[in-house]
């Protein structure tokens, strides 16, 4: 079908357009908490039409002057549509395609947050969750930033619309990835612009000898060696003092000091090759190209630099080498989504989640208990992974899943059942509104219900597989949404009330409430911290420097285990995310190690220094670090400024 678009260009070609364009710039005010502005779009585009409802994409030519992400909305005469975005080329002019219904509907139904409202683009990032509504009398464009850094500003230079996804388009001279991996519109100190460079920064680091024993009086499994307890081959927990702890198999008090998706290669995939040829400087080998899922060519340019640095054999010796830095920052735990062969080395505790767990991405996140076969299946799927993890001491226990989108959502996920196929749960569903009436705290009731089914049959299969391991909980995505009667529920299954916490520091008052409700010890799941200093967006929680990451890091891990209730913490992440977009497009700075197997010096020493006092912190012994970094920004859509 062809492609219909509004649009100059249609008629004089690129170039000259390019070249005629009129630039409208939004200077955002660093002195000010929010700050933006809006454009009429018939001064930019004034053949657009100001009804949007018969097309599908809306493209809009920009640049930004930073990854630091922004909101772009357009007011319409129901109101005013907003959706969050960051570029992955800062500085430079690029075509970003959105999709309009991510602009007049909500977010539909998925797994977890991320994968609901996350969504990848070419040039750049988009966030769900502002509001949405007809486009209908679209008058003019919005771009505003909360908390902006270093008087940054976006320009717009043409707004089109099309029928068809015409792909997002990068108008830079300069490719945006280095032959390294890394970004290649800015430098910062020590950045390696060779491998010549690159070389003389890891052997520093393979000289180096390192002992976590000496550092930190860990036992073989992470452990304190001065905190002697019961043993009992397993992870366990204990309750000492009105505090909690977890006990590593050899009876020595443990607290979980954690990083996500641990590997010794990451951050460096640059998927749909195809449609980004011109933003790269120099392709990998055709054995670091692969296809993913969907069949796209993918280029792995973190694998590349382990061979640069280790030659062909590489796998050992950087398997080696994380571990070796695990030891040396004081990460005793591989969190969730880990590679595989570090779980399997048995050299470091580990967690992992049941996945699948009989999960539905269009439930929100929840499964359907109610169908005849729900357990069968759930131990056909689970069997596999428990069956070889039941004699292992070295794993601490299963996450059930990660951040359900039920959790305060429960009328909508009643609507989106109601009015979708026929399934068990539906005609549960129905069968209980017959009884109880139609009411939102009916469709709760029953949401609840469902989960105390769910959760039934997934301690009796993990009970029949494996019952020498902790239950550590869901992995709640936003801890705000439960409530006394639905941590009850936890408290009849798990063994760990588990939440991921984005924050400046974990909230002690969540956290009181958590307790006092189910009793049970808590770990946090996720948190991070990052900045735009190396071409990457700049995390859930940005902070303004790299020496500020490690203070924020500070700040967050020793504040919470002053909670006798908190037991573990686990970063996000151990590898920067892909610098032009994973998965859900998130390309986030939240690693400790840069796509050229660079460690961020100023975050890991910070760790190292807090992983030192945790043990006395958490005992009382020791007052935690106080120095909150003066600039932390959330992802906070903030107030309107017009």
């Amino acid at each position: 079908m062809h492609m219909r678009r509004i649009s100059f260009i249609a008629f004089l070609g690129l170039v000259p357009l390019l070249l005629q364009a009129k630039v409208y710039r939004i200077q955002f005010d660093s002195q000010r908490t929010k700050s933006g502005a809006k454009v009429a779009i018939k001064d930019i585009n004034a053949q657009l039409p100001v009804d949007w409802s018969n097309y599908k994409y809306v493209g809009v030519e920009l640049r930004a002057s930073t990854t630091q992400r922004f909101l772009l909305g357009f007011t319409t005469d129901k109101g005013y549509n907003e959706l969050m975005l960051h570029s992955y080329v800062p500085g430079q002019w690029n075509r970003l395609v959105i999709p309009l219904i991510y602009l007049s509907q909500p977010p539909a139904s998925s797994h977890d947050m991320a994968s609901m409202y996350n969504k990848p683009r070419q040039t750049g990032w988009i966030n769900l969750g502002g509001t949405t509504g007809p486009m209908v009398g679209v008058d003019s464009i919005g771009i505003r930033q909360n908390r902006p850094l270093k008087d940054a500003w976006v320009e717009v230079r043409n707004i089109e619309l099309f029928t068809e996804d015409p792909g997002d388009l990068y108008f830079g001279k300069k490719p945006a990835i280095d032959e390294l991996g890394q970004s290649n519109l800015i430098d910062w100190p020590g950045k390696a612009h060779n491998l010549k460079e690159l070389k003389k920064i890891w052997k520093a680091e393979e000289e180096e000898e390192v002992s976590a024993e000496n550092l930190y009086g860990y036992s073989r499994y992470g452990g304190y060696l001065s905190q002697k307890t019961k043993a009992t081959g397993f992870f366990h927990k204990e309750l000492k003092d009105g505090r909690w702890w977890l006990v590593d198999p050899d009876g020595y008090r443990f607290l979980s000091v954690g990083v996500c998706c641990i590997s010794p290669a990451g951050g460096g995939n640059v998927k749909d090759l195809d449609k980004r040829t011109n933003m790269l400087e120099l392709l990998p080998p055709e054995k670091f190209i692969y296809k993913d899922r969907r069949g796209n060519r993918t280029a792995d340019y973190s694998t590349w630099n382990l061979e640069r640095r280790f030659g062909p054999d590489f796998e050992q010796p950087s398997i080696d080498l994380t571990i070796k830095r695990m030891d040396k920052w004081g990460v005793n735990t591989v969190g969730n989504w880990s590679d595989r062969r570090m779980e399997k080395s048995n050299r470091k505790a580990f967690t992992c989640t049941m996945h699948p767990a009989g999960v539905d991405g269009s439930l929100f996140g929840i499964g359907d208990p109610y169908e005849p076969d729900f357990k069968q299946r759930l131990e056909a799927s689970l069997r596999p992974l428990m069956e070889g993890y039941r004699d292992n001491p070295w794993l601490i226990g299963y996450f059930v899943g990660n951040e359900p989108t039920w959790v305060g959502a429960e009328d909508r996920l009643c609507t989106t059942l109601l009015n979708g196929r026929d399934r068990a749960m539906k005609k549960a569903l129905q069968a209980h509104i017959a009884k109880h009436g139609d009411s939102r705290e009916s469709r709760v009731d029953f949401v609840y219900e469902t989960f105390d089914l769910y959760l039934t049959a997934i301690k009796e299969v993990q009970q029949r597989i494996d019952p020498n391991h902790m239950n550590l909980g869901y992995r709640f995505g936003n801890a705000y949404a439960v409530t006394e009667r639905l941590a009850a529920i936890c408290a009849k299954y798990f063994d760990v009330m588990s939440f991921n916490g984005y924050a400046v520091k974990p909230d002690a008052k969540l956290m009181d409430r958590l307790l006092k409700w189910s009793g049970l010890p808590m770990i946090i799941g996720e948190f991070h911290f990052g900045a735009t200093d190396h071409g990457l967006g700049q995390s859930l929680y940005q902070v303004s420097s790299q020496y500020n990451r490690g203070q924020a890091y500070r700040y967050y891990v020793e504040q919470g285990f002053t909670h006798p209730g908190l037991v573990g913490v686990t970063y996000f992440t151990w590898n920067d995310q892909d610098i032009l977009g994973r998965f859900d497009g998130e390309n986030y700075n939240c690693g400790l190690i840069d796509v050229t197997n660079i460690p961020y010096r100023e975050q890991t020493e910070a760790m190292m220094e807090t992983a030192r006092r945790i043990r006395a912190i958490h005992a009382g012994e020791e007052q935690p670090f106080a120095n909150k970094p003066s600039f932390i920004v959330g992802l906070d859509r903030g107030e309107d400024v017009w």
